[in-house]
């Protein structure tokens, strides 16, 4: 029987595809960089990189807000002041949510069922102001975000800080829910958690990393639970 569930937030809950968008448009266009397609996808592809950089332990959180942008100005033949442009863009990416389909639902019918708990390797202002945008803070018993707890994850310092402040915790009665094979999964998998990867985009599974479950749709996860 699951009582406690671990929810990621990016792209899990709140489309962080959709925010970072809106952030990087404004950003660009304050620097006088034409926003392309191809340049979206670029610094995309860039961001991505830095984030699984950071996953692996080869890089720190800094290094990864300030190295996106001077890797993307690199790539476009630019000179402007990467950590000026992070400063713009954290300051876009933390007045606005999008909900992933299906998200709002989904907390309303988890949380009488279910104690939970927010995941997330975001920058702490950045998701606390989201939260806040998206008026979803209420559902959670607590918020752990890896900034404030001095660890990330797949780290299993971040599962122990979070597992310690949650009263008769047992994790054969928990599961983490969340997009990313190498951060909720495989982080959730080490600390000894049951496993929900929310495959939204249909990409292939890997096999060193494999879920308990694995859903492409929010409004799949009641199903799970009640048989679990």
């Amino acid at each position: 029987m699951m009582r406690d569930l671990f929810l990621d937030l990016d792209d899990t809950l709140l489309d962080f595809g959709e925010a970072e968008r809106h952030g990087i448009l404004r950003t660009l266009r304050e620097l006088g960089i034409a926003p392309t397609e191809e340049t979206l996808a670029l610094y995309s592809r860039i961001n991505q990189q830095q984030w699984e950089r950071f996953e692996r332990g080869e890089i720190s959180r800094e290094q990864v807000l300030i190295e996106r942008f001077s890797l993307l100005f690199q790539a476009l033949g630019c000179t402007h002041d990467p950590e000026d442009a992070e400063n713009r863009y954290r300051r876009y990416l933390g007045i606005g949510h999008w909900f992933v389909p299906g998200a709002e639902a989904l907390l309303s019918w988890l949380a009488p069922r279910f104690r939970l708990y927010l995941a997330s390797n975001g920058v702490a202002d950045t998701q606390y102001g989201r939260l806040e945008s998206a008026g979803i803070s209420h559902f959670f018993q607590e918020i752990f975000i890896s900034e404030d707890t001095g660890f990330h994850k797949p780290e299993k310092g971040y599962f122990d800080y979070c597992f310690a402040r949650i009263p008769d915790f047992d994790p054969a009665m928990a599961m983490i829910v969340g997009d990313s094979l190498t951060s909720d999964i495989l982080g959730g998998r080490n600390a000894g958690l049951r496993t929900c990867w929310f495959n939204r985009a249909g990409r292939p599974p890997r096999p060193d990393i494999v879920p308990d479950f694995e859903i492409h749709r929010l409004e799949e996860l009641p199903d799970i639970l009640e048989q679990c």
